[in-house]
Parts: C-alpha cells; structure tokens; sequence
C-alpha cells in the first residue's frame, strides 16, 4: 500500500512533469504543416480531402477547411480540444472507419490533441489553393539540391585519427571522425594485412585469395602495396561478375517469367547479365550505363538489323525494363490485368533502384507519407508507356530482336533450303518403298479386283465409291502409307530413315544457331496516352496526364529560380523515330540536376562496403526511410562522384583506401555503449558471405570453380527429396523427377552467378542463404543466421562433395603429413594459418577420426583417411572464420 507521503510525493511529480511538458509545449508550438498534416494525410486523406466527393463533405486537407467542417460541422474548435468533433471520433476509434486504414496511434491522437489545445497553428497563411505537394515537404533532405560540402575539423582543427595515431588517409575519414569525436570516440585500430586482403578480395571479387596471393601480399613491403592490391582486383573480370551481381538484384534479373506457376523460361534473359557485367569490366560510366538501360533503343534507328556488338549491347542494357515478372503470354491470365501489372513492376523495379522511392505506393491513391500524387504516379508511367502499350500489346516472344545480320540470315536460308529440299527427297524415296508395298499386296488380291485397288488408292477417301472403300475395309493391307511402310519392309526403311536422318543432322548443325536479345522497343509512330485510373484500376480511366518527372523534384517547373533545372520530357521528340521519353528522362536523372540518382548509387556501393548504407534504407529514401547518419558525407560523396565522371572504380578506391575502411572490426566496450549498431563507423562491421559466395568459396578451396565467363545460364531441377539443384531439368509435369539427373561436366561447377535465376525453383543452398526472391526486385538482402544454414552445412550432398574434394586436393599436395594437411586446409578454406591449439586439435580430430572409419568396411567409399580429413574440411567450411568477413 503506498503511504500518504509516498502518494503526495507521486502526485506533486505529476505535476511538475506535467508542468514541464506544458512548457516545453508552449516553447515549441505545433503547427499544421510539421505535425498533423503528415498524420492526417497518411489516414485520413483518402475519405477527407483526395476523392472529389468527400466523406461527410468534410476536408481536413487544410485548417480553415477543417474549422468550416462537413455536414455534422465544425472538425476542430481552435483552443478546445474538447469540442472538436475530429478529435472526438479519433479518440472513439471510428476514424478512419473499419476497413478504411489503420488506426492511429495514442502518440498521434495526443499530438493532435496538443495542436487543437495550442490554437490549431499553421506553420504560414493559408493560400485559397490546394497543393499537392505543400512547401513543408519539398523541404525533405533528399528532395534537396546536392550541397557542396567543406571537409570538417576534427576538435581543435585536428585532422588526425587518436585511435589510428596517424594521419586520416581520406577525406571520408575526415567526416567520419568528426561525428566520432563529438562522442568522445575515434577509430579502431588497423586489421591486420590478412584480413583486410581477404577483406578486399570478397568486396571486388566475390572470392577468396589463393594461399599464394596471401603469401605474395604479406611479402610486400612496399608503401603502395594495399593500392596496386586494389589496382589488381578492380582489373580483374572476376570484378565485373561479382558487382554485377549486385545490380542484378536490384533490376530484379530472373531467368523466367515469373506470375504464374507455370513459371516459363526466358531462354535469352542472360544478355542482360552478360551486359552488365562487360559494362562494369569496362568501367563504363555510370551515368551513360544508366541511360543504356532506360532508354538503349532510342538511342539506335529502328529497324534493328544487322546490329554491331555495341549496338546489341545497346538493345541488351534495355533489359534493365523487362526483368519484371510477365505473365502476359499465357493464355490463361487476365490479360489487361497481367499487362498493368508488367508495366507497374517496372515502374517499381526503377524507382526503388534509381530514385530509393517507394513510388508504386501512388498508383491508387496519393502516397500516404511521400509527396508523390497519384498524379504524379501516372506521368512517371507515361514515361515507359510507349513502349508498354496495355492496349496494343507484346508478348515477351514478340519483344525479342534477331542478332542475326544478313549474311547469317542469308547462310540460314540457305540451309532451310537444303533441308526442305531433302525433306522432299526422303518423301520422294519413301513413296518408291511404300509404291513398291502396295504392288505386293496388290498381287496377292483377285485379277479382277487389282484395277480397283489402284483405283481406290489414287482416289480421295471422299470421293470413294462404296465398293471401292469395301476392298480397303476387306484387305486393310492395302492401306500402307509412309508411317506404316515399315510394318512391310523394316529393312528398307530402317535404311532409308538412318541415312535421311544422318544427312539432316549434317545439315542442321550447319546453320547458326539462333540468336534474339530481349529488350524493351516503342513501335515507330504508335503513342498511346496514360491516363490517370481510378483508385489504380486499369478499367476505369480518368484524365489524361503528360510524361514529367515528380513535382517535387521539378520545382522550378513551379518556382521561378528553384533549385534546379526542371525535368524537359516532350510527349513526342520530332528529332527521334521515338517518342524520345525514356531518353529524355534518362539524361535528366544523370545529368547531375537530380538529386537522388547520385545519392542512391553512392549509398548503395557504401553499403556494399561497410554492411550498411549512410542510409540505412538503400531503397527508400522517403518519409519512412531512415535518415542518413551522415548527410553532408553523402553530399560530398555524391558529388565527388559526378566529379569524377560516374565512374564506379574511382569510387571504389576512394572507400576503400580509407582509415574507416581498413580498421578492425573488433567490438569494444567503449564502442558499443555509445553506438551499439556501428552508424558512426568506429569499427569495420563483420558481415557475412552472401549466398554466392558461399557456394563458390567451396568450389574455389577445391580448386573445381569453373572461370567461364558469360553465356546461358547453368540449368536448375531438383533431386529426389524435392531439393533444388543444378541439373539438367528433368521433371514431369507435375514436377517429379522422372529420370536419372544428367551430369554437366565443368558446367556444374561455374560460378553462382551463372546459375540459371528460376522464380519458381531457386537453387536451395543459395536459397538458404539469403539469396534474394525477385517479386520484382531486391532492394536490399537478408542476412540472417537461422538453423537451416547449420543443418545444409552438416547434411548438403554438395557440402560433403566439396569437403572431400578439399580434403583430396589437400592429400595430393602434402602426402601423409597430418600438420602439413591441416595448415593447407586451412589456407584454402579460412586464409590463414592454424594456431598452435587449433593445429593440435586439428590433428587429434583427424586422427581419431580416421581410427573410427578404418574400423568400418563400407563398399565404393573414399578412404579413410579421406574421410577423417574432410570431417575438418566440412567442419571448416561450417565455421564462422569462413562465413564471414572481419
């Protein structure tokens, strides 16, 4: 029971808090604009305020609207929180109504409730017009200009690092300290030459370094050593594959359609793949390799014939638009529907990876918490539109161009000739067979009833007499035909099929194998017009809008003398056979005017590096995003980038050469008590390999990873417990396998990159391992740590095949020696070399194990001491050391 005191102490606490609030309340004031428009909009425009019939013929848009009120009154009584009707029904919880949204929550009721109690404020006058976009929102950090930012000083103007004791290696060290010191922190210090190699090579490369090129860095001594590393890595292909891969996931790259179960295959999906790869080998600027994807047929002239590699390179960039999952071409799908969605996808698939917006929000309403009007949803698709006309439609087969060029086509005709010529030829010598068989049935009938056979036969089955149809019917030998011939005379025809068919292999290998790229066109002269759909339903079109770019991003199209230039996209350029659209967009978004390409691309490859972006949310740079930890840092970056003209590997080096990036990861408790998640970048974050690298970290320790680069993908089926698998596909129609899986050879062993993306069947260890779902892109992956990872690791037939073929390679390189044996196994594995307590038990698990197998006799299995040292190669390749990067 609480005493009198104890309760009056309690009480008088209540009051000062309350007091206290009170105060701080009427030092800050809300307003309108800042605090309760944003909840409003975000529950309660969609009845109040966006639809031309209100609900209540109330709008609470803006605050006179809301004090004149609807058909019950007034919405809210300045001053008297009380009386107002709006906070009434928000308090009962019949705002919004059921079904209609989510309910607020108690901290928004209680803020709306604060403002009315204020005086129901506003931030300015209100105008007599209703903005879709008010002033307050295109204040939004990431609607900004880019800002030219100086560098920061560190406390006193000291640019040095405490915790590295030397001077900051670059300007992003700069910025980074300085948030470090205003907490009393510094940098960690340096990881060692060991792992910041392996550091480096996973980030450029995707794979580990060999025992040799870990021997070969620690060796150099040389002050310029970490940067010709650097030099080596970004040269190599394996860096176009391994950022690539990055990309990939964000265009949503699949090799199948997707959106129905039927899941068909996209045979020629892999130009894409193969494209981004070759452009990123090449250091092809960024901003020229964005508008390749957007718009790489518009900068060609239909027809596309007799295209150079570069022009096919052009057509395969515009893959970029046709990655979303497409239904369309079956038969058995709604078809306007399956068609919006295309388009929608795509809409998603490049907002989210080139503007970090959540623009498919707007397509039925205006987005709830971005200033992004419905609107605004539908001139960003007339955009695309052209090119994906709903009403005039092309399947994905339609959208396939011949990379074929005349004399190809020329030398294929050619061929076709041939063999319809031979076809000919074959049916010729098999009516000689079967003319012959007839006459030797024919000799067997009657004299009198010969002449009536031959009659029947050369007669159509219509215009038979009936007494010529009851000689067949009676002697239905009679009835031999090309498919029957052989039932006569097997050897003829058995003769004749296999000299036919060894003369039509012949031919067929000879012509060229055919050859399309998938890509996104326009139809010369065809411009269907967008229109805005009601509530995002494809059949009920509204007004008609005009191609533009987000009103908030095109604010001088508004203001005069605005921040930036606005976005010029004509609904059709005369200069071009082509709308022009797309390239039009496209050379606005890089053009350095438009402020969230840039910072987009640069926060991702921060992310890629240091496991976390500057904004946490690389596909989401709206209102429910997060914000960046270091804004003028991302500024700087992005600029710096459109300096050093897009170029991906000069951005590269820039991270990588800094003190943030070469620092440990070692946790401490100063570190963590102060930034437990690691935004400010006191330490490296240790992150775990990504599902490829897994998987083909194995295959390099065994030294089986097969280097091919480019071309079809490796297939995909699945085994007899239902698990994904590379393989030829061998199932039925309901899925189960139906015959003995046909190896691959070196194919089976190619980089996971090159493993074919099926949205139906991902490939189960990639699977387990975070690899993305594209429905329709990823923006960012999972990286989990979950129970089904440690039982693939103990129980994967491929696991166990890579352990053995790890522990085989080991064998065949250092004999019966056990401690040579474990140091190169962990070489291969972990890159590094073995303690002396991990050596000791190493050898010890070996040895016993071996003890173990010996005393067992199973037939057709390795030997055991084969077995007993891939036990420690599975054991390491299930470890932590070899999982993650430090």
């Amino acid at each position: 029971m609480i005493s009198r005191f104890r309760l009056s102490t309690f009480v008088a606490a209540l009051i000062a808090a309350s007091s206290l609030t009170a105060l701080a309340r009427a030092e800050q004031p809300l307003t309108f604009e800042q605090h309760v428009r944003p909840i409003l909009k975000a529950h309660c425009f969609q009845c109040h305020g966006e639809e031309d019939e209100k609900e209540g013929s109330l709008d609470l848009r803006l605050v006179r609207l809301m004090t004149k009120g609807g058909d019950s009154g007034p919405a809210i009584v300045a001053g008297k929180a009380a009386e107002s009707l709006l906070l009434q029904r928000l308090t009962a919880g019949e705002m919004p109504p059921e079904g209609k949204g989510k309910p607020l929550a108690a901290k928004q009721i209680s803020t709306i409730r604060t403002w009315i109690e204020q005086g129901a404020k506003t931030a300015r006058p209100e105008s007599g017009s209703l903005a879709e976009v008010t002033d307050d929102e295109k204040t939004f950090w990431s609607f900004q200009p880019l800002r030219e930012t100086p560098l920061p000083l560190g406390e006193g103007g000291d640019r040095r690092s405490p915790g590295e004791g030397g001077l900051l290696r670059s300007p992003i060290d700069v910025f980074l300290l300085a948030e470090l010191q205003k907490h009393n922190l510094a940098f960690s210090p340096a990881a060692d030459k060991r792992t910041v190699l392996r550091r480096a090579y996973f980030d450029l490369t995707g794979l580990p370094p060999s025992p040799d090129n870990v021997d070969e860095f620690l060796a150099d001594d040389s002050p310029d050593a970490y940067e010709k590393l650097l030099d080596r890595l970004l040269a190599s292909p394996r860096y176009g594959e391994r950022w690539g891969r990055h990309w990939l996931d964000v265009a949503g790259y699949a090799d199948s359609e997707g959106y129905t179960e039927k899941d068909p295959e996209r045979k020629y999906s892999y130009k894409y793949r193969d494209y981004v790869i070759r452009a990123l080998n090449a250091d092809k600027p960024w901003n020229e390799f964005v508008v390749e994807q957007l718009a790489g047929d518009e900068l060609l002239t239909p027809p596309y014939k007799n295209l150079s590699p570069e022009q096919a390179d052009l057509l395969a960039a515009t893959g970029f638009l046709r990655m979303a999952p497409d239904g369309t071409a079956d038969g058995t799908v709604e078809q306007t529907t399956a068609r919006n969605d295309v388009v929608a996808e795509t809409i998603k698939i490049v907002s989210s990876s080139l503007l970090g917006l959540t623009v498919g929000c707007a397509q039925c309403h205006n987005h709830r918490y971005d200033p992004i009007p419905q609107t605004d949803y539908y001139r960003f698709r007339a955009i695309f539109e052209p090119a994906y006309d709903v009403k005039s439609w092309r399947k994905p087969a339609e959208r396939l161009v011949s990379l074929w060029s005349e004399e190809t086509r020329a030398e294929a005709a050619d061929i076709d000739a041939d063999l319809k010529k031979l076809a000919e030829d074959r049916n010729a010598e098999m009516d000689k067979i079967v003319a012959a068989i007839f006459e030797s049935e024919v000799a067997k009938l009657p004299e009198e009833q010969r002449e009536l056979a031959r009659q029947a036969r050369e007669t159509t089955a219509k215009d038979r007499t009936d007494e010529q149809k009851q000689l067949l019917k009676d002697h239905p030998s009679l009835n031999v035909s090309r498919g029957s011939a052989y039932l006569y005379d097997r050897k003829k025809t058995d003769a004749l099929t296999k000299d036919f068919d060894a003369r039509q292999k012949d031919l067929q290998s000879k012509r060229p194998a055919e050859d399309y790229v998938p890509c996104l066109t326009e139809v010369p002269g065809k411009i269907a017009q967008t229109f805005v759909f009601f509530r995002g339903d494809v059949n009920q079109p509204k007004q008609a809008v005009e191609p533009g770019e987000l009103s908030v991003l095109d604010q001088r199209a508004a203001t005069e003398g605005g921040p930036y230039s606005a976005c010029s996209i004509v609904a059709d350029d005369p200069s071009l056979p082509t709308s022009g659209r797309r390239l039009a967009y496209a050379r606005w978004l890089t053009s350095g005017e438009q402020p969230l390409a840039p910072r987009v691309l640069v926060n991702r490859v921060w992310l890629l590096h240091f496991g976390r972006g500057i904004v946490a949310t690389p596909g989401d740079f709206g209102q429910l995003g997060s914000r960046p930890s270091h804004p003028e840092l991302l500024d700087w970056l992005a600029n710096r980038f459109i300096d050093d003209g897009w170029e991906l590997k000069r951005l590269h080096r820039l991270l990588m050469s800094s003190t943030a990036y070469r620092q440990s990861s070692r946790r401490t408790d100063d570190l963590d008590g102060v930034d437990p998640d690691n935004r400010l970048l006191g330490r490296m974050s240790i992150r775990r390999l990504e599902a490829e690298a897994v998987r083909d970290s194995m295959l390099a320790a065994t030294d089986k990873l097969n280097l091919k680069m480019l071309g079809s993908p490796v297939p995909v089926t699945v085994d007899e417990v239902g698990q994904a698998i590379v393989g030829i596909d061998n199932r039925d129609s309901a899925g189960r396998p139906v015959s003995k899986r046909a190896l691959l050879g070196a194919d089976e062993f190619r980089r996971s990159l090159y493993v074919q993306v099926r949205r139906s069947l991902p490939l189960s260890m990639l699977e387990t391992f975070d690899a993305p779902l594209l429905n329709p892109n990823c923006e960012i992956r999972n990286r989990s740590t979950v129970a089904p990872q440690s039982l693939l690791l103990m129980n994967s037939d491929f696991v166990l095949e890579q352990s053995r073929g790890l522990a085989e390679r080991v064998i065949a390189a250092c004999g019966d020696n056990r401690a040579q044996q474990v140091r190169h196994c962990f070489r291969l594995a972990l890159c590094q070399e073995p303690n002396d307590a991990e050596l000791q038990a190493a050898v010890s698990l070996v040895a016993a194990q071996e003890r173990e197998f010996a005393q067992q006799t199973p037939d057709k299995l390795p030997p055991a001491a084969t077995r007993a040292l891939a036990s420690l190669c599975q054991a390491l390749f299930s470890s932590n050391a070899f999982l993650y990067v430090d």
